[in-house]
């Protein structure tokens, strides 16, 4: 199975060129998003690109009800393991990792899952903790 980080959700709503990389990883089956990682993905989506939010709901809601994104849900067990990731691996300068990052790879280490990521530092870390990566351009097209 395969998370898809916030980033990796944007990229396919408004055409960054992961996108088209994205959409290759839903065919194949087994994508799942991480729920805050979903709101951090509709957030961007509509405050930083303008898409209305009709419009993400539009493009998101049949991949969700239609399977081929599974949305996985956290709970408390899953908040102690990504601060405690945070705490791990957070540096300011260096790997600026976001409390919505950590829930991705706790929910990767937890169900065994690789991530689809842009981010370097999510990378980063997501190697060092035994978790595979698929590696997405970032909008300049640059892989981590």
């Amino acid at each position: 199975m395969t998370l898809l980080d916030a980033y990796a959700v944007v990229a396919l709503l408004v055409a960054e060129p992961a996108g088209a990389e994205v959409k290759e990883l839903l065919r194949a089956g087994g994508c799942r998003v991480v729920v805050v990682n979903l709101a951090e993905a509709i957030d961007v989506s509509t405050r930083v690109h303008g898409l209305a939010q009709a419009e993400v709901r539009r493009l998101l809601e049949p991949l969700i009800i239609g399977g081929a994104l599974g949305t996985v849900r956290s709970d408390v067990g899953d908040a102690w393991a990504a601060a405690e990731l945070r705490a791990r691996h957070y540096r300011r300068r260096e790997r600026a990792l976001s409390t919505a990052d950590c829930f991705l790879l706790a929910h990767a280490i937890d169900l065994d899952d690789r991530i689809a990521t842009a981010d370097a530092p999510v990378a980063d870390v997501a190697r060092a903790e035994g978790v595979g990566v698929v590696s997405l351009p970032d909008t300049t097209g640059v892989r981590p």
